[in-house]
């Protein structure tokens, strides 16, 4: 792709973004949901390949489904009440249209169905950006109008760590699981939205580290299944011996960073006398542990299919900026010891 085109793209999904974020009235932050979605069609799309074609029309519709909703949602709230502001939205015919429109923009279950669809048919770095820059600025407007509906968001979030948990645990694809794996993360940050926002927010951050970390990790190794994992040792074997400890992070095993949100959550959930969710919310990351301890086996434990005499892939330095790859895989390792002052900025940011 011409450079000033993707410099092009990239300011216009930054803006878009932006303006969502700072923006109190509807229809501007009807339009920069729509900027974001306009300028990453073009990226998802670049490689002319029928795949990346079917991933972007799905893509356009659903989020096309999302953004007309949310229009409809709005003007029926403005003409109810009068007002265009986020904060005025008390109607529950709105605020529910509001609420399935932005959960079908991230793809939360059971609106789940188009995330893996869409990544299977996305090169890693399009990927990296729809999973993670693509879900900012839909929550930054769940924050703002998170129903009153406990018991809905309870329901809606479990069913979500459920499904990404048992979606992820029948594919080979890298590209899926890392969509399931979404899904379910996307419910762990529901389940606690309505008790402490700067929570989700953290969540929401943490999720971002780790999922560009093995975004990055699977471009550098050039691989998008997990049988083509065995033949990294003999590529890079430094990224090779990285690579499981930031899935186990994504999958929340202590004590690496990925442990930080789900302690948080469950402990939140417990000072709300929700045992039960939490012990479920807590069983539920299992699934999605098994299918990142899958990837592991595939990675470390597994040797390429090959003769005695064959030969194994030539070690070729990678002309990769690795900066930011290596700079989200401190993040996603080393963040624990940190937890207590996230906890406090968090609790005094509420």
């Amino acid at each position: 792709m011409n450079p000033y085109i993707l410099c092009t793209l990239l300011m216009g999904l930054g803006l878009g973004t932006t303006i969502t974020f700072a923006s109190s009235h509807w229809l501007l932050a009807w339009m920069g949901l729509e900027m974001n979605t306009l300028a990453i069609l073009p990226l998802m799309a670049q490689h002319h390949h029928p795949r990346a074609v079917e991933a972007t029309t799905k893509y356009f519709l659903i989020q096309s489904a999302a953004a007309a909703t949310i229009l409809f949602a709005s003007s029926t709230n403005a003409w109810m009440t009068g007002q265009w502001g986020i904060h005025h939205v008390v109607h529950p015919l709105p605020l529910s249209l509001l609420t399935i429109a932005l959960f079908l923009k991230i793809g939360l279950a059971p609106l789940h169905a188009w995330m893996p669809e869409v990544l299977q048919g996305l090169d890693l770095t399009t990927g990296l950006i729809v999973s993670t820059w693509q879900k900012l600025a839909p929550f930054a407007l769940i924050v703002q109008v998170v129903p009153d509906m406990p018991t809905l968001l309870i329901g809606l979030g479990v069913l979500s760590m459920l499904v990404g948990g048992w979606g992820g645990l029948n594919h080979t694809q890298l590209r899926k699981i890392l969509a399931y794996s979404s899904i379910a993360h996307l419910g762990w940050m529901i389940i606690v939205v309505q008790f402490s926002p700067n929570l989700t927010a953290l969540t929401l951050l943490l999720y971002i580290i780790m999922t560009t970390s093995v975004f990055l990790l699977f471009k550098l190794l050039k691989t998008t299944n997990m049988n083509k994992l065995a033949t990294s040792w003999s590529k890079i074997p430094t990224v090779t011996a990285l690579t499981p400890l930031i899935l186990l992070s994504l999958g929340g095993l202590p004590p690496l960073s990925g442990f930080i949100p789900k302690w948080f959550i469950i402990q939140e959930l417990t000072k709300q006398e929700l045992g039960v969710i939490a012990t479920l919310a807590a069983l539920s990351a299992l699934l999605s542990l098994f299918f990142y301890l899958r990837i592991c086996f595939s990675l470390t434990l597994t040797s390429s299919p090959n003769n005695i005499l064959g030969p194994v892939s030539w070690r070729l330095t990678s002309k990769q900026n690795t900066l930011l790859l290596s700079t989200s895989t401190s993040l996603s390792m080393l963040l624990l010891p940190l937890a207590p002052a996230m906890l406090s900025l968090a609790l005094l940011a509420q």
